[in-house]
């Protein structure tokens, strides 16, 4: 009985609207979550990648752990780091940002 009075046209008479216009509430919800979440992720993620190319000996960098130290040698998915009296191999994803860039010449005397 309950499902036949949902099937029903509305007690006022007017006709039920499209589907699209009923749907147009959701469309903008999702447009909204690409500008806000989607879009600046993506320009996010294409400055690290970037910035990942751009490493060179001599760098300045801190990892996403916190650990402020300068690259040593770059290979294909590692950086060489030394921190202090410690040298690291960490991949490349788990540097956060460049703090300094190296000067020119001393990356062409390593």
């Amino acid at each position: 009985m309950d499902a036949l009075l949902a099937m029903a046209s509305p007690a006022n008479g007017q006709p039920a609207a499209p589907w699209y216009v009923q749907m147009f509430p959701l469309f903008l919800v999702l447009i909204a979550f690409y500008f806000a979440l989607i879009l600046p992720q993506r320009k996010r993620q294409k400055a690290l990648d970037t910035l990942m190319k751009s490493l060179k000996t001599g760098d300045k960098v801190t990892t996403s752990s916190g650990i402020i130290s300068i690259v040593v040698t770059v290979k294909d998915k590692s950086v060489s780091i030394r921190s202090a009296d410690t040298k690291l191999e960490i991949l490349k994803s788990a540097i956060a940002e460049v703090t300094e860039r190296a000067a020119e010449g001393v990356a062409a005397q390593s």
